[in-house]
């Protein structure tokens, strides 16, 4: 698997208040706010990696922590963990919000999704104007 960022995907019973404990109590920087603006979802800096706090767990189901993984093809990944064998969750789909996901899991039921951003989504551009550079 070709690897190009990660982060790992917590989903709180309480989102703000967990959110204002990452960002406030321990000083976590955002590294990127997404999503409805009255309920965002954050992404920190954590040390070499990102941590998003978004969404909120679900009474029943899977654990509250998630790994998210971006390749560079997730459909070729697709073909490649059906053929070892892999448990797929969701095949590949593309999202209302640009990104291409599919879910898996490992041996111990944590979900794992597999992202593919598009050539053409705003996360693949860089952002800053050109008096910002």
């Amino acid at each position: 698997m070709e690897l190009l960022s990660s982060r790992v995907l917590l989903r709180p019973s309480e989102p703000v208040k967990s959110q204002a404990f990452y960002r406030d109590v321990l000083g976590l920087a955002v590294y990127r706010e997404f999503g409805d603006p009255r309920s965002p979802g954050l992404v920190f800096f954590l040390g070499n990696g990102l941590l998003e706090v978004s969404g909120q767990r679900e009474a029943e189901g899977p654990g509250r922590l998630e790994l998210w993984i971006q390749v560079r093809d997730v459909g070729a990944e697709h073909r490649r963990l059906q053929e070892a064998g892999v448990g797929i969750l969701r095949p590949p789909l593309q999202e209302p919000w640009g990104l291409v996901e599919m879910w898996i899991e490992d041996p111990d039921g944590v979900r794992i999704v597999l992202v593919e951003i598009p050539a053409d989504h705003p996360l693949r551009r860089d952002q800053r104007r050109p008096a910002d550079l």
